[in-house]
């Protein structure tokens, strides 16, 4: 393995989480947000 490996595969992953936990965190706030709303009605 070259030293690219070394660097751009976790770089590539690491990047890979942070869009994850961003996409996945909105979600979950919209949908709580969601329950919230459907609760006071």
């Amino acid at each position: 393995m070259t030293l690219e490996h070394i660097i751009f595969i976790p770089g590539v992953a690491l990047i890979g989480v942070i869009i994850g936990y961003t996409l996945g965190s909105r979600a979950v706030r919209a949908e709580f947000e969601r329950l919230k709303r459907r609760a006071r009605e």
